[in-house]
């Protein structure tokens, strides 16, 4: 009788689990073509050199003719979709001697595709992709600068996205965007987070494509299934007070980027599980920067998706051969199933965080020499219920979770508030939730 109800206990909790899946993400991953993202990473590479400085008029050869090619693949997207995109350029003017990296006036120009949200359309998700790229000399505008996976592989995979998303209609809005002068000095994304600003947009997250395409790495390891997830722990825009609060009630890696890491391992964990998410605690790579940087400064959530493994002598190297070794950033050494996985896993969450409600506001929490831990939060306009997740403080994920409804207050009995972190998210009809939002303040 035991093994039956431990049986029957174990098939409800499956159920539970299956239930609170959506077989449209199914769909998607399906949906994405490695041929597609080859295909177009083959363009790419073949316009020459994409620097940000590099030639502009020519209809084959510079990062003008690829962000006009960019710009009509989204366009085609647009009137397959019953123009579901809203496709246009953002650009900034850059003077030369901004940095030792301009060496002559230069507009650095997006491309961008919005695909606007049925119920909260001035909630935004970003994917970015970069469209220039470099050799060993960052001041080489006129050499050969493939930058196959550097980052054809990222911009690629935005535009399949693009491809494979806007078949569906989403509550939130997506944003597809192929940002410019990032080996210069992270311009485009500079000039896209401020034109954000600009026009009131809520930026729930931006997901940075940077090399999605490598499985072979500089120390020999070969890995198809691993990929990193970096995210800064809190954002540089708290203020003081923040700060000193976060001392004494924790949080020190909580921030809203962090959280959007968290989400994305989830997700990925529940429709991919072949895959093998690996959060990096770390804006980015060690002393080194990318897209999304500019959107934290900003005090957007954002974080980098890239490969696990990657061969330093395929980036930022000129086209050649040393003592046996072949350097260069050349389309042989992609693997396209490889950027297609991480294309999918972009896309999967991108369609996750559009599906669902905004995150809780005003996430209160108390609990002070008390043998419970209660948390509040404002309603939440479209939410079914709300997921109260709690987890040791030394665990990387949100592990233990309660449901409720009807009510934006509650107290985990026996819970100590001293021995974990919390926090609140909240759950659509569709079953999809938002991304956990951390206790800002507390309550008595």
């Amino acid at each position: 009788m035991k093994r039956l109800t431990t049986f029957l206990f174990f098939l409800c909790n499956v159920y539970i689990i299956v239930s609170q899946t959506d077989t449209k993400i199914y769909d998607i991953i399906n949906g994405i073509s490695s041929k597609r993202i080859e295909a177009d990473i083959t363009t790419l590479a073949n316009f020459g050199t994409r620097h940000t400085l590099s030639d502009t008029l020519s209809a084959t050869r510079g990062i003008g003719a690829a962000r006009r090619w960019i710009k009509s693949e989204f366009e085609k997207i647009a009137s397959n979709c019953n123009n579901c995109l809203d496709v246009f350029y953002q650009k900034d003017l850059v003077k030369k001697g901004t940095n030792q990296r301009i060496t002559k006036d230069v507009w650095v120009v997006n491309v961008v595709a919005v695909q606007k949200g049925t119920k909260y359309p001035n909630n935004y998700i970003i994917m970015s992709g970069d469209i220039d790229s470099r050799i060993s000399d960052p001041n080489n505008y006129t050499d050969d600068a493939p930058g196959a996976n550097d980052n054809a592989s990222g911009m690629a995979g935005t535009i399949e996205a693009a491809r494979v998303l806007s078949k569906y209609q989403f509550e939130n809005s997506i944003m597809y965007v192929g940002l410019s002068g990032e080996e210069q000095g992270l311009f485009g994304g500079k000039g896209l987070a401020k034109y954000a600003q600009e026009k009131g947009w809520n930026i729930v997250g931006v997901l940075n494509n940077d090399m999605i395409g490598n499985i072979q790495g500089v120390d020999g390891v070969i890995d198809n299934r691993t990929f990193r997830i970096f995210s800064e722990p809190v954002p540089p825009t708290e203020t003081e007070q923040q700060r000193k609060a976060r001392r004494f009630y924790g949080g020190e890696v909580d921030g809203v980027s962090r959280q959007l890491a968290r989400f994305i391992y989830t997700t990925t964990k529940t429709y991919m599980p072949e895959m093998n998410p690996k959060m990096i605690y770390r804006l980015d790579r060690f002393g080194r920067g990318g897209h999304h940087r500019p959107f934290n400064d900003a005090g957007f959530p954002g974080v980098r998706i890239m490969e696990a493994h990657e061969n330093y002598t395929q980036q930022h190297q000129d086209i050649r051969t040393e003592n046996g070794i072949e350097y260069g950033d050349k389309l042989k050494f992609v693997n396209f199933e490889y950027a297609k996985k991480l294309t999918a896993v972009n896309a999967i969450n991108l369609a996750s965080v559009a599906s669902a409600p905004p995150s809780p506001q005003n996430v209160g929490i108390g609990g002070i020499v008390e043998a419970s831990a209660k948390l509040k939060w404002d309603k939440v306009n479209g939410a079914k219920g709300y997921k109260i997740y709690w987890r040791d403080t030394t665990s990387p994920t949100w592990d233990n979770f309660k449901y409720v409804e009807n009510t934006t207050e509650f107290t985990l009995d026996g819970i100590v508030i001293d021995n974990y972190f919390f926090g609140v998210s909240a759950v659509g009809e569709n079953g999809h939730e938002s991304i956990v939002s951390f206790p800002s303040k507390i309550i008595r």
